[in-house]
C-alpha cells in the first residue's frame, strides 16, 4: 500500500531541502534556459544561508512530500511580508510545489496543493495565488483544473534570462 506523510521541514532537513530543491528545479527548467543561467539561478537561491533564511522566516513555511517513506517532493508556502510580490494579509503564495521526477503522477503535486488549500482556509484567508511559467503548460492546466485562474504575469529571472511567469489566483 502506498503511502504520502507531508511534514513541515525544520532546520534540521536543511540539506534534503536543498538537495530536492536544486533536483526538482533543475528537472524542470533545464531545457528552457542555458547551463549558466541554470548554474546561477541554484547557486544564488538555493545556497544553505539563502534556505536557512527562509526555513527560519515566521512567514514562509516548506513541507516535504514523503511517499514510501522516500522523500518525493516539497512546498513553499508563503504569508504576509515573505510573499514575493502582494503581500496581502488575506492571501497565501504558494512559492513553490516540485515533486521529482520519478515520483510524478503519483498525484503528489495534488495532495501538496491541498494542504496548502487547507492551511489557506484554517487561516480564514480570501485567495490563493502562486506563479507559473508561461510554458509550462502542464503546470497551467493542473492549475486551471484546480480552480485557478490566470489574472497578470510577471518577470521571473533565472539567472540572466527572463521568463514570464503567468500569475494564477484561487479564491478561497
Amino acid at each position: 500500500m502506498n503511502s504520502l506523510q507531508i511534514i513541515r521541514v525544520t532546520l534540521d532537513e536543511l540539506p534534503q531541502l536543498q538537495d530536492i530543491s536544486r533536483q526538482t528545479f533543475f528537472e524542470t527548467f533545464a531545457s528552457s534556459c542555458s547551463i549558466s543561467d541554470m548554474q546561477s539561478y541554484l547557486n544564488n537561491n538555493f545556497e544553505r544561508q539563502q534556505l536557512s533564511t527562509e526555513i527560519k522566516n515566521e512567514n514562509s513555511c516548506f513541507y516535504f512530500a514523503i511517499y514510501n517513506q522516500k522523500l518525493a517532493g516539497y512546498l513553499k508556502i508563503n504569508f504576509n511580508s515573505a510573499q514575493t510580490e502582494f503581500k496581502d494579509p488575506k492571501a497565501l503564495e504558494i512559492e513553490r510545489i516540485y515533486i521529482l521526477q520519478n515520483f510524478q503522477k503519483q498525484r503528489l503535486g495534488q495532495s501538496l496543493l491541498q494542504h496548502a488549500i487547507q492551511i489557506g482556509k484554517q487561516n480564514s484567508l480570501h485567495y490563493i495565488w502562486l506563479g507559473v511559467y508561461e510554458h509550462n503548460n502542464k503546470a497551467i492546466q493542473f492549475y486551471k483544473k484546480n480552480g485557478f485562474r490566470s489574472f497578470d504575469s510577471h518577470v521571473f529571472m533565472v539567472g540572466n534570462d527572463k521568463q514570464i511567469d503567468i500569475l494564477m489566483k484561487l479564491d478561497l
